[in-house]
């Protein structure tokens, strides 16, 4: 399991996160399942007629060029972002400090930042199969036209709210409620059986 410098935060997922294969994974295992630890989960919530300043001020500290727009989204090595919402971006950085960093750079007046990093767990599937696992649970078109690289959509299986973004051809990172999140794991983990899957 990903661990990040500074101090841990005990995972939901720890009785649950078995490591190695699972399945039918006899033929090879199809996709892959690990939780991502990022030091920085933030959401930047940007008062009407302040987006695109929101956005630069974001650009500003992680150089990251938001599109515009709702489910447009940038990925770079190490930090993600997309619009979640009008008006609403989540962004995830690897370090820690970014929240400090967003409040400096979006005054009240132009909006809010929220620290997310305490409360939600990132859960990220990959492999050739990812969107067909991805698609017994989302009434979403994963396919690569429709669901670009940098791509985010906010959805829900069921009562669990759920925040996809394409973070590669075939990665997706799904960032769910903590509370929800080892249900949704052993869920997504049944799901993926059929297939074969590892547990990084």
């Amino acid at each position: 399991m990903a661990s990040r410098i500074g101090v841990e935060r005990l995972s939901p997922l720890e009785p649950v996160y078995r490591s190695g294969s699972h399945g039918r994974f006899e033929d090879g295992v199809e996709v892959a399942l690990s939780e991502i630890r990022p030091g920085s989960i933030v959401q930047v919530t940007a008062w009407p007629g302040e987006e695109q300043n929101a956005a630069a001020a974001i650009r500003a500290v992680t150089g990251l060029n938001m599109p515009d727009g709702p489910g447009g989204g940038v990925v770079a090595s190490d930090q993600h972002a997309f619009g979640i919402a009008p008006g609403k971006f989540i962004v995830t950085v690897e370090s820690e400090g970014l929240v400090a960093a967003l409040v400096n750079a979006i005054p009240p007046a132009m909006g809010a930042v929220t620290d997310l990093s305490h409360g939600r767990t990132i859960i990220r599937i990959e492999g050739p199969k990812a969107e067909w696992v991805l698609a017994k649970f989302f009434a979403i078109d994963f396919a690569l036209p429709a669901f670009p690289l940098g791509a985010g959509r906010s959805t829900s299986h069921h009562d669990i709210f759920a925040q996809i973004q394409r973070t590669g051809a075939d990665r997706f990172d799904i960032c769910v409620f903590r509370s929800f999140a080892r249900s949704f794991w052993k869920a997504l983990c049944h799901a993926s059986a059929e297939v074969g899957y590892e547990v990084q």
